[in-house]
């Protein structure tokens, strides 16, 4: 069975970008016979400085949303920050994802979890996998229909991280869907004066090594020219080296 691939960019900066990695995705899909799931936020509402690109926002990003679904026939996946947007992206988006600073809001998760859709959610970089338990209760009794758990590392000293690859066999304790976020676990937070910084060099490693802890899925953030990205541009993948990752772990 091929393991969850969740892919795109981080914001949704325009639909020309979206379609540009939405075109790659579907190339790869036929190619390798996966279903990779494109990703991207209409609203990064956890930007370092209040001056930042943000997205589009809810409704303009739904519709470029669903446009992507309906054009490329691609499962789609976006985050929500607050409760009152679950049911409108759960009328679009097949998988509802929980950032992992929200992880233990519990309005959030019940919302999510009541849409009926997949509930993806990452795990804080202040929690272990361990605690993992109790977000993933909240939403399967609050009638989630599947729930996935995403590691994306701790904080580890000033502005940065650090993955301790453990986490991923404690959480697939309970879970069978335990996804590996290799772009945002190279992330460097706040260390790009007023942004964040990060080392994308890492990303191909950092698969494999969560391949090897027993991942069953693997999210990135892709890009074809992430230097010039809106957001998070120094942790993401170019979309050009997304397909020799995806090898590598097939």
């Amino acid at each position: 069975m091929n393991p969850v691939f969740i892919a795109g960019p981080c914001v949704m900066e325009s639909f020309s970008l979206m379609e540009e990695v939405a075109q790659e995705l579907v190339r790869l899909n036929q190619i390798y016979h996966i279903d990779i799931i494109f990703k991207a936020s209409f609203d990064k509402a956890n930007r370092t400085s209040i001056h930042s690109f943000r997205g589009p926002g809810l409704e303009q990003g739904l519709k470029w949303l669903g446009d992507i679904k309906t054009k490329y026939r691609l499962k789609v996946l976006t985050d929500i920050h607050e409760s009152y947007q679950a049911e409108p992206v759960g009328e679009v988006a097949d998988v509802l994802q929980i950032p992992a600073f929200l992880c233990r809001q519990t309005d959030l998760l019940v919302a999510a979890a009541r849409t009926g859709r997949t509930v993806n959610i990452k795990k804080a970089q202040f929690l272990s996998g361990t605690d993992m338990q109790y977000p993933v209760e909240k939403a399967l009794e609050a009638g989630a229909s599947e729930v996935w758990l995403t590691e994306r590392g701790n904080m580890y000293g000033y502005n940065n991280l650090v993955v301790d690859f453990r986490n991923i066999p404690d959480m697939k304790k309970f879970t069978p869907t335990v996804i590996m976020d290799c772009t945002h676990s190279v992330q460097r937070p706040g260390a790009a004066g007023g942004k964040t910084g990060g080392n994308r060099e890492f990303v191909p490693a950092m698969a494999l090594a969560a391949k090897a802890f027993g991942a069953t899925g693997y999210f990135f953030e892709v890009h074809p020219y992430p230097d010039n990205a809106l957001s998070d541009g120094p942790n993401m993948l170019y979309l050009s080296q997304l397909e020799s990752v995806i090898q590598s772990l097939l």
